[in-house]
């Protein structure tokens, strides 16, 4: 626990250094998200309303040390300000209509790319020179090499424009509203398809690799021989002695994994056009809007700096030898 508990205090010293970043960047650049803003209504704006809206955005003339406790205390209550592209919606509401999206498409194609490669990769190993290690391993690898948004493309092209076995934009049809009926989550998961496994297809190779390495290394260690030979069950020797042991590097690296995921979501989300927040960090980076981004920024932080400490827990209780160790 007490392990658990300096860990947990480190990743609250990454999100506070995160914050302080986050809060000076649109600060040091050249111009300001209101003059931006301004611009942008091409006159529709009195000028006595900048004022009101620099204030509202955070950006007044009080010192840098006082404008970041401020916006400290906002962040603390789930405040990041307004959108200026969606004006006059907050940052959170805005961030809200598009995280469900990204947890859909992010969550799903990393469990069954993490699951599924460290399973295959561990029978990789466990069956030497059959059809996994010799077939799947290296394709898979081979798919891993490209960029998401290529086989993305590839992906649209193929079974969407030729084939039109799925549609190739946006999370749902126009017409249909979101809501939990059978009709409406049949017709997202088709347009989560191809996205999804567009992602799977470009991570999946890289869990294999591991896992095999792994599993290679931990078979010919001296208590997997003794398993062997005291005649233990063969499903019991690969279950819980080899594959338990050779997770352990894969699970450190799911982690780091989920800002990956995120980096390459955004990709993909651009492609096929789905609302997520890679898709709308674009449309924020387009239009300068210095909240949203700000927000953006946040949520991905908080998920990699969290999924990062849940797989320290997560190697604590794998790795017994880990829980005395020093830190």
């Amino acid at each position: 626990m007490l392990n658990a508990f300096k860990r947990l205090v480190f990743y609250g010293a990454a999100l506070l250094f995160s914050l302080l970043v986050n809060f000076l960047l649109p600060r040091l650049m050249p111009g300001d998200p209101v003059s931006i803003m301004f611009a942008r209504f091409q006159g529709q704006l009195q000028p006595e309303a900048i004022e009101a809206l620099r204030r509202t955005l955070g950006f007044t003339d009080a010192s840098l040390w006082q404008q970041f406790l401020t916006y400290f205390n906002s962040v603390l209550h789930g405040d990041f300000g307004i959108s200026t592209s969606f004006f006059p919606a907050t940052v959170s509401a805005v961030i809200l209509q598009s995280i469900g999206w990204t947890l859909a498409l992010a969550g799903i194609s990393l469990a069954i790319s993490f699951t599924v490669g460290t399973w295959l990769g561990a029978l990789a190993a466990w069956y030497r020179g059959g059809w996994i290690d010799r077939y799947a391993t290296p394709l898979l690898i081979f798919l891993g090499s490209f960029p998401y948004f290529w086989l993305a493309m590839l992906l649209v092209y193929v079974f969407g424009f030729t084939l039109a076995w799925f549609p190739i934009g946006h999370a749902y049809s126009a017409g249909l509203k979101p809501g939990w009926t059978l009709s409406f989550v049949w017709d997202a998961a088709q347009h989560l398809f191809l996205p999804a496994l567009s992602i799977i297809l470009a991570t999946m190779g890289g869990w294999i690799l591991n896992m095999r390495n792994a599993m290679i290394s931990v078979l010919g260690t001296e208590y997997i021989n003794l398993a062997q030979t005291k005649g233990l069950n063969q499903k019991a020797v690969l279950y819980r002695y080899a594959m338990r042991n050779a997770l352990l590097p894969n699970i450190t690296g799911l982690g780091m994994a989920i800002g990956y995921v995120l980096a390459g979501s955004m990709l993909t989300e651009i492609v096929f056009s789905y609302p997520g927040q890679g898709y709308l960090l674009v449309q924020a980076v387009r239009n300068q809007d210095f909240p949203l981004m700000q927000g953006l920024f946040f949520c991905i932080t908080v998920a990699v700096l969290l999924a990062n400490w849940l797989v320290d827990i997560a190697y604590l209780w794998l790795d017994p030898r880990t829980r005395g160790a020093r830190t």
